[in-house]
């Protein structure tokens, strides 16, 4: 009877022991999991800085862009306000996006905005091939040089950024990680994705 008591107790510690050391492992695997998403969450934010950097860059160019072209676009005053408007629009969109990267509502807004901005560049650039002095002007000529490398520039930080987004949301969503995903509340990021088709290739002018 003594013999039977110590045995059931035995029983009773090894179930225990069991049960903590699955509790621990579950909750190393969840920290690993845990972990694995938060990096997977700061490197696509860390990518959308790449683009915030080129986009800024770009908006920098495009007011000395159209200050050039003034002098000679005597005319065309809608076209270069179009341009300016959507800069502007395009500044806003990218400080929004810079603030939440991968938020869907300013991840679509700014995909918005620079597929506008990049058509009212498009048709601007156009408009200068009628003007044969502002085509062989050196200051357009070196803009439009650095502009067509920053877009070149953009695009492959867009590439990198939803190449990031795409591995952390595969990881939020297959099982078992989609579990950890859920109960600490990771969020899908949404891509950088171009809704524009004047935005796909960027704006070329041959001088």
């Amino acid at each position: 009877m003594m013999f039977g008591a110590a045995g059931a107790v035995g029983v009773a510690v090894a179930i225990i022991g069991v049960f903590l050391g699955g509790c621990f492992f579950v909750f190393v695997w969840g920290v690993g999991v845990y972990n694995g998403l938060v990096k997977l969450r700061n490197h696509y934010k860390n990518a959308y800085s790449q683009i915030d950097v080129q986009l800024k860059r770009r908006y920098d160019l495009i007011p000395n862009l159209v200050e050039t072209a003034k002098g000679y676009l005597k005319h065309e005053s809608e076209t270069l306000e179009a341009v300016v408007r959507a800069r502007g629009a395009a500044v806003g969109a990218n400080q929004r996006a810079a603030s939440n990267p991968g938020d869907r509502a300013a991840m679509e807004g700014l995909s918005s905005a620079e597929g506008a901005l990049s058509g009212a560049l498009g048709r601007l650039l156009m408009v200068c091939e009628s003007y044969p002095d502002l085509k062989a002007n050196q200051n357009m000529l070196a803009l439009q040089e650095e502009l067509t490398s920053t877009e070149n520039k953009i695009g492959f930080a867009r590439q990198a950024y939803n190449d990031s987004a795409t591995q952390y949301n595969t990881k939020r969503e297959v099982f078992p990680s989609n579990l950890v995903a859920g109960v600490f509340n990771f969020g899908e990021a949404s891509l950088f994705e171009v809704t524009d088709p004047t935005e796909r290739d960027a704006p070329k002018v041959k001088f």
